[in-house]
């Protein structure tokens, strides 16, 4: 289910997803896409996809480890981090099979203490998902050990209609552009 709703989504989105390519393109060449090692279920590690919103010669590190992040985005960059368009290319990995919509974000294949703690409560089993109810309830403004709490909740009470909850919370909050770091 999950991958055909990917797929009808891509479809009718693809002018969207179009657009933003030929931006990325006109203002900093290829590539469009910027990929990224993640862990997913089972600690499995795969490589997810998100539009490039950095600048070609950017040091693979976090942007909080930037000096001056701002001096690396390109001119769109920040107009797609703050409504999550940067993202949409995740439709591939759920294409793919690698996350779903819903599940805890994926760890970073180097973020050894989220993982742990995940491992610790079982939550590294759950396949990841473009949102979840730890990014819901706080996004980037949550610890580690909070947004391991929060997807361990969300193990335990895992059901369509927090799913439905979840996805309608992560719209108004995109729409907001609530608690986003840029």
């Amino acid at each position: 289910m999950n991958r055909l709703l990917s797929l009808i989504i891509a479809l009718s989105i693809s002018p969207l997803l179009f657009i933003i390519s030929l931006l990325i393109v006109v203002e900093n060449g290829l590539p469009i896409l910027f990929k990224q090692k993640r862990v997913g279920k089972g600690n499995k590690l795969f490589w997810i996809y998100k539009f490039r919103t950095m600048k070609k010669n950017t040091p693979n590190i976090p942007t909080h480890l930037l000096k001056d992040s701002s001096n690396y985005y390109t001119k769109v960059g920040p107009f797609l981090r703050k409504y999550s368009l940067d993202e949409l290319p995740q439709l591939i990995n759920i294409m793919k099979g690698d996350i779903s919509f819903i599940g805890p974000r994926p760890a970073l294949y180097n973020q050894k203490d989220l993982i742990q703690k995940r491992e610790t409560k079982g939550v590294h089993m759950l396949k990841p998902g473009v949102t979840g109810w730890a990014q819901v309830n706080g996004r980037d403004g949550v610890s580690i050990a909070e947004k391991v709490e929060l997807d361990y909740y969300y193990m335990q009470n895992k059901s369509f209609f927090l799913n439905l909850k979840i996805m309608f919370i992560t719209l108004s909050k995109v729409i907001k552009a609530e608690n986003v770091q840029i």
